[in-house]
């Protein structure tokens, strides 16, 4: 379909020859040489905002204003908070958030067919690509088969899912599908999609080229700044919005230059590099921000460990983590099979527009930090957050200083003696590697009758897993050679680790095989399972039925090790309290020892066959190692290959059949997919925003929830709303699938709002999961205190603390908090993804000011809560609110309105994003 510009002047629009090519293109320069501003020092993330800006400029939603703004920003030290209209190119999905969003544009045709609209209206303008890489689960692992039975089981689980993403191929424009199987969306996106510079036929007919743009339904978007492609995470029904033409309502952020120096040193990866970035970024404060990689240390730094940085943005905090063009970028493209008249454009196209990094790139940034990679030393992060970040070998001393917090002092393990005592008798207890006391301990037995121990900080899963680190052939090459080198000396897993290998693309299996370590990685357990998000997503699966029982029986604080980029709460595994970010040669060597109380970089991790200790420096490869076997395997030809029939998929995907149909035909008996309502009985009236009386809470939360927590995305019990609600609909508990899953499915996602297992609701004492107090005062499920409190028609309002609503871009969190009737969500400050999709589905977002918090109010959640000057409210206005406490006094208090943007405002009014654009569709129609 031919893009649609703004205007076709001859002001910035100048024509661009490489070669044999000839493209169109909005010149920087030229709006310089024009008179719009000195755009000269604009840092290149922000260079390609502007040139958005340009090439629609004469659009309704872009001004010369706009524009001359960015020359502003450079000249007030880079800040210009200006409202502006971005468009991105396009929109990358994942099936988790794409299933939903597929659903809800199922649903738009349904409801402007009731507005008298046309159905065809309701097509994606832009490109999408969704990618099916979220369903895969562990179930089996270690042996031969453990891939194949597990994609086996992905389609049982999952076909109603699949026949109607299949539909979704074939009744919409613009949308195409990547099969399971192939790999996890931001790798596709990074290795195969993303162009650097897209190229596209305008409504004349002619050829334009500018930068790629993309925001994608999955936080990790990110990735793809690695390879000079603007890109985040935005929620669904945001990126609904722009796939149906509506820009995105953005500020122009502030740019932190990151300055990185030197080079990696001898034993460090680019995991290790990223662990300490997320942690200087965090504690420098860059959400809502872009950061640019900048500095001589950029030579030096691989495309990959570009990418691992970048994709952990959201980790950080930041809005995107962006690498500019330069020669490395063209080495990345010809690597990755791209095809040389498109690389030869991205170079003529960056250095003629001002997007190149050469020698004397030096713009201005809002701010900056350094960091010299010299200094970078091993490490991990946990056990519950990316950015608390260990160096390796403070790793055992620290784990330790969590279990004595977390234990305070008793050992819960004494507890569990008398279970085996009934049982006969238990072995002799063994020490625990850094016991100071604290430790509960516990047994179980294997299916082959042997008896192992396990205690706080036995390590019961070792997933190589997650996009962040299997696209990095570097790390992944290493873990391999540590595979080799410890199977060479006899070493193998502990029989209690479950252990996986999920790759980001199937290049990755051709590049492993070609360097003949598949075979070691498989002899040490570390088996292909899926090409899929898996553990990082929290598709872990079960762990052996005894080891789960005895980390239960026993109240043990079993630990995980992974290469991914989230180890929240309640996430990985729901036998798992502690979770650990490594890179793959770690997670490798973490296998072999099955313990974080062990320092790994003093103590041995095993012995050779002679009896001998084996050291982590015994089976490290030197960079030398790992270069020369990436240098030889990875190479364009297997990209090439492995990417020639990316859309088409295997005989399962094939096989699946589908309806060819406008509107979908919605399955009543579906428990996976059912028509959401969202837009039933939806008319052309939209309702000014009014204050909000007499609302009680529903959750008083505190700080670093999570998306996570708010909508979680792992398995649940049947003891639970959601599943009890599918035992009602005859699904067996073996059925139930992950909630990520079901998100086609309101009825579920409602019941598993605020569902997560280690969510805490301070309204409770002590109680972990999502718990509240009814109507009547006692103790419940959220879900059905909320029912309860909407037959009344009480409104409701959640609290909560610093960074509410970090990690994933998950829309659901926002459209369970809404379907649930919360009005309002009242925090000490918000993420950004988040924020933005409370606004999109018509809950408003309020900070406290002047220093009040939750806690400095005595809040208790026995409250209730009255928000006024809401009738004419402004972006960013401070509005009264009254909270009456249980006694009958009444607390008045300043709330931040966490409407950003004027056409915020328009969003609320109409109860919505998705319904603002299906009004405005039916009124053109």
């Amino acid at each position: 379909m031919p893009i649609t510009v703004g205007h076709d002047t001859s002001k910035t629009r100048k024509t661009l020859t490489v070669g044999s090519q000839s493209v169109d293109y909005y010149s920087i320069p030229a709006a310089e040489a024009a008179g719009l501003g000195d755009f000269s020092k604009l840092p290149a993330a922000l260079k390609v905002v502007l040139e958005n800006m340009l090439r629609f400029e004469d659009d309704k939603t872009v001004s010369v204003d706009d524009i001359k703004a960015f020359s502003e920003w450079a000249t007030k030290g880079g800040k210009n908070p200006r409202e502006i209209a971005y468009r991105p190119a396009r929109v990358l999905m994942q099936d988790f958030t794409g299933v939903p969003a597929v659903v809800d544009l199922a649903a738009m045709r349904d409801g402007i067919k009731s507005l008298g609209g046309d159905p065809q209206k309701i097509n994606p303008l832009n490109p999408v690509d969704l990618v099916i890489d979220h369903s895969v689960m562990i179930d089996e692992f270690g042996n031969p088969r453990a891939f194949q039975m597990n994609v086996d089981r992905e389609y049982e689980r999952n076909m109603e899912r699949y026949t109607f993403l299949k539909w979704g191929q074939s009744a919409f424009n613009n949308f195409r599908v990547v099969p399971p199987g192939t790999g996890i969306c931001h790798q596709v996106n990074l290795e195969y999609l993303a162009q650097t510079v897209w190229t596209d036929v305008d409504q004349d007919g002619k050829e334009v080229a500018y930068p790629d743009t993309l925001v994608g339904t999955d936080s990790h978007t990110t990735m793809v700044n690695g390879a000079a492609v603007l890109g985040w995470g935005v929620g669904g029904i945001e990126a609904e919005a722009a796939m149906l033409g509506q820009p995105i309502s953005m500020l122009i952020p502030e740019v932190v230059g990151f300055e990185l120096t030197g080079a990696m040193v001898e034993g460090t990866t680019g995991t290790d590099l990223v662990l300490k970035v997320v942690e200087m970024l965090r504690e420098k404060g860059v959400v809502g921000k872009f950061v640019e990689f900048y500095g001589s240390g950029l030579d030096k730094l691989p495309l990959a460990d570009r990418a691992t940085i970048a994709n952990m943005a959201p980790e950080y905090g930041a809005t995107c983590g962006f690498f500019p063009i330069d020669a490395e970028t063209l080495r990345y493209l010809k690597n990755t099979g791209r095809d040389e008249d498109r690389i030869a454009l991205v170079e003529a196209y960056a250095k003629e527009n001002g997007f190149w990094r050469g020698a004397d790139y030096a713009p201005v940034y809002t701010d900056t930090l350094s960091l010299d990679m010299g200094t970078i030393v091993p490490a991990i992060s946990g056990p519950k957050r990316p950015q608390d970040y260990i160096a390796l070998d403070q790793a055992a001393p620290a784990f330790s200083k969590f279990i004595e917090g977390l234990r305070d002092g008793k050992d819960a393990g004494e507890k569990s003696e008398a279970r085996w005592e009934a049982e006969g008798g238990a072995p002799e207890p063994r020490d625990v590697p850094g016991d100071t006391g604290h430790h509960a301990k516990g047994w179980y037995k294997a299916d082959d009758g042997t008896t192992h121990q396990l205690h706080d900080g036995s390590i019961v899963i070792a997933s190589i897993t997650s996009c962040t680190n299997t696209s990095n052939p570097y790390v992944m090459i290493g873990a391999g050679l540590v595979a080799r080198k410890a199977r060479e000396k006899g070493l193998t897993r502990k029989p209690w680790v479950k252990t996986s290998l999920a790759p980001g693309s199937q290049v990755v299996s051709a590049y492993l095989e070609a360097a003949d370590l598949q075979e070691d990685l498989d002899a040490i357990g570390f088996n292909l399972v899926g090409y899929g998000c898996t553990t990082c997503i929290g598709n872990s699966g079960p762990l052996e039925a005894p080891i789960s029982k005895a980390i239960n029986d026993y109240d043990l604080v079993a630990t995980s090790v992974l290469s991914g980029n989230r180890n929240f709460e309640g996430r990985i595994s729901p036998d798992v309290r502690a979770n650990y970010l490594a890179s793959p040669p770690l997670v490798v060597a973490y296998s072999l020892v099955g313990d974080m109380n062990v320092d790994i970089t003093t103590e041995p991790l095993g012995e050779d066959q002679d009896g001998n200790p084996v050291y982590l420096k015994d089976i490290w490869p030197t960079q030398q190692e790992v270069a020369e076997l990436v240098e030889q395997t990875v190479t364009r030809e297997a990209f090439q290959s492995k990417y020639a029939d990316v859309f088409k998929g295997d005989d399962k995907w094939q096989g699946v059949e589908t309806t060819d149909s406008e509107t979908y035909d919605w399955p009543a008996s579906s428990t996976y997919v059912q028509n959401p309502p969202y837009f039933q009985g939806m008319t052309m009236d939209t309702k000014k925003i009014e204050n909000i009386e007499g609302a009680k809470v529903l959750a008083l939360l505190g700080d670093m929830v999570t998306t996570d927590h708010i909508s979680p995305a792992g398995s649940f019990k049947e003891s639970t709303p959601a599943g009890q609600y599918l035992r009602e609909h005859q699904v067996p508990v073996r059925e139930f699938n992950s909630y990520g899953s079901r998100r086609g499915n309101h009825e579920v996602m409602m019941r598993g709002t605020f569902a997560n297992i280690r969510i805490k609701n301070e309204m409770l004492d002590g109680v972990e999961g999502g718990y509240t107090k009814g109507p009547d005062g006692k103790q419940t499920s959220i879900y059905e205190a909320a029912m309860a409190w909407q037959e009344k028609g009480v409104p409701l309002v959640v609290f909560g603390g610093e960074q509410y609503g970090a990690g994933s871009s998950r829309d659901w969190a926002a459209k369970g908090t809404a379907l649930l009737g919360v009005k309002a969500v009242i925090a000490e400050n918000f993420e950004r993804i988040h924020r933005s999709n409370l606004v999109g589905m018509g809950v408003i977002p309020f900070e406290f000011t002047g220093g009040d918090t939750r806690k400095s109010l005595g809040l208790t959640g026995e409250e209730t809560v009255s928000i006024k000057g809401l009738e004419g409210v402004k972006p960013l206005q401070e509005v009264p609110a009254e909270i009456t406490m249980a006694d009958g006094t009444v607390k008045e208090i300043t709330l931040k309105c966490r409407i950003d943007t004027a056409v915020e405002i328009d969003y609320i009014e109409n109860g919505g994003v998705l319904h603002y654009v299906l009004r405005n569709l039916a009124k053109a129609a």
